[in-house]
């Protein structure tokens, strides 16, 4: 390991935020361009990312490691400790100097804060808690902050952290306990999981204790609480370890014990259902009051009246193809943590070969990013659109089909029932109709009070009929040229997924477009195509 200790901030700068870059929330810009005359705007180089808010606008952010030291050795990272890299960290100061620089500039509208553990994971989580204090209090920033909770770091500075950040995450890394013992043998699911339980906690007491509800829209309905058939979906494998017992405290303001077990409530009942993360017996329920929920809290419950706790909620990061977990694994791990835990979001990360070890795969035909991108087109389709990972999937089909996004095929292997009419649908079956939205769903049902609906009006109202137009009928009719037959649909659909799927899996590949530009997947032209070209006669 190379330390260095006399680096300049913008030398520091450059080191720590290449090596943020595999913290997913965000997609970076990569690029740097000085602003000129007659155009408005730049980008640089140095770590500033997007992120996109609920409400569709685009954020930038000056995402970094506040140091690139770490004492773990998880085999996939390039921050592992056995790695001969330059080491080098922020001071608090340093990371509050930067973000309001880049502020003033325009350059950023928030800071994404991310770190490996120096010395130990408490040590970590107070620089970074030193830095958050700094940036609100001295400084006066208002921005955006998303920071990562450091697992295994005391539970009371993950506390003051949430009071002054918009989003925490803590990474999941690995979907099963086997894949974190094989691969960061310094980092097990109870150190993960009680920081994540902790969060989730704090977001619902903080929740009550103000006065209004900050759940965002619920991926599944409180019927599907506490869901049946949780054996089959968490598999023993995927959770051994129960969330662990926090070390007790004496403070009298204040009382540490286990991180209870317990999920996100009915504010007007106090009534909490769920899973109970650790076991394989399925579920359980029982009823809470907001008293006992506040007797678990690190900090007394007044500082929740004062204010918002995490209030823009928590996400984690999952890698894929590092471990040999299937679709249907990654699936029903990210279904349980929405239902466990309330999280905003999963991001996925295609695993990148940046060490040599045995242990890790070797990807012959380079990252999965298409994987990565069906599992993103399957979480879009839990949170939103009502469906669960054991109809998407199941044990006798684990992975996703590569040629058609997963809405597709599962319409098709259910035409039973299909096609939908448009006129007479509900709400929920129009969700499940492939080229339709949740947007596009509620315009019909608002639209169709005043008359019924034509092709055309569904195609104005933004509905895909290049996919749509299989699956349903508009007064009983289908489109022209339709049939609701399966492996015409499946020939018809493929050609299109088959062209995204080579965008996705060669997007670092550019090459000059031509006139007969046919992406390598149709018939090559013929010469009597190139002589009516080059004649004009197309």
């Amino acid at each position: 390991m190379l330390i260095q200790e006399n680096l300049t901030i913008q030398e520091k700068l450059k080191i720590l935020t290449d090596a943020a870059k595999y913290d997913v929330a965000c997609t970076s810009s990569g690029v740097k361009r000085r602003g000129k005359a007659g155009s408005i705007g730049n980008t640089s180089e140095a770590g500033i990312c997007h992120s996109f808010a609920a409400d569709g606008r685009c954020i930038s952010l000056l995402k970094i490691l506040f140091t690139n030291q770490c004492i773990y050795d998880c085999k996939y990272c390039v921050n592992r400790c056995t790695n001969d890299v330059v080491r080098t960290a922020f001071t608090p100061d340093e990371v509050c100097k930067l973000t309001i620089e880049f502020y003033r500039r325009n350059y950023i509208e928030g800071l994404f804060l991310s770190s490996g553990i120096l010395y130990n994971a408490t040590y970590t989580m107070e620089q970074i808690y030193e830095t958050m204090y700094k940036l609100r209090n001295q400084w006066n920033f208002n921005g955006y902050i998303h920071v990562k909770a450091i697992p295994g770091a005391d539970p009371e500075l993950v506390e003051r952290v949430g009071f002054l950040a918009d989003r925490m995450s803590v990474n999941l890394e690995l979907p099963t306990a086997e894949g974190l013992k094989n691969l960061a043998p310094g980092k097990t699911r109870d150190k993960i999981l009680s920081p994540m339980r902790q969060i989730q906690q704090g977001i619902s007491v903080s929740s009550h204790l103000l006065g209004y509800d900050r759940e965002y829209k619920k991926p599944y309905s409180t019927k599907h609480a506490g869901f049946a058939g949780g054996a089959a979906l968490i598999d023993p494998k995927l959770a051994q370890a129960p969330l662990g017992v926090l070390e007790e405290r004496d403070d009298s303001d204040r009382s540490v014990g286990r991180v209870p077990d317990l999920q996100p409530s009915d504010p007007s009942t106090g009534i909490t259902t769920g899973i109970a993360a650790g076991t394989t017996a399925g579920t359980t329920a029982g009823a809470a009051s907001w008293d006992a929920h506040k007797s678990h809290l690190v900090l007394p419950a007044s500082r929740y009246k004062k204010s918002a706790f995490v209030p823009a909620g928590q996400s984690t990061q999952m890698i894929v193809g590092a471990t040999p977990e299937n679709d249907y694994q990654m699936m029903s791990v990210t279904q349980a943590l929405y239902r466990n835990f309330g999280l905003k979001r999963v991001f996925y990360s295609a695993y990148i070969p940046v060490n040599e070890d045995s242990s890790l795969p070797s990807l012959p035909g380079g990252p999965p990013l298409l994987r990565e991108h069906r599992l993103y087109q399957a979480d879009w389709l839990l949170r939103f659109y009502g469906f669960k990972a054991e109809e998407l999937l199941s044990e006798d089909k684990p992975n996703f089909n590569v040629f058609l996004d997963p809405k597709c095929d599962w319409a098709l292997r259910h035409l039973e029932g299909f096609p939908v009419e448009v006129n007479r649908a509900s709400y929920d079956e129009l969700l499940r109709v492939p080229g339709m939205g949740v947007k596009s769903a509620v315009r019909i049902v608002s639209a169709r009070s005043a008359g019924k609906l034509g092709f055309e009006d569904l195609k104005k109202l933004g509905v895909v009929l290049k996919r749509a137009r299989y699956f349903i009928t508009c007064s009983g009719r289908m489109m022209e040229g339709a049939r609701l037959d399966q492996d015409y649909i499946t020939n018809c659909l493929i050609g299109d997924e088959r062209r995204a799927a080579w965008d996705i899996e060669h997007k670092d590949c550019f090459r000059q477009l031509s006139l007969f530009d046919d992406m390598h997947m149709e018939m090559p032209v013929t010469d009597e195509d190139q002589y009516t070209a080059v004649l004009g006669n197309l």
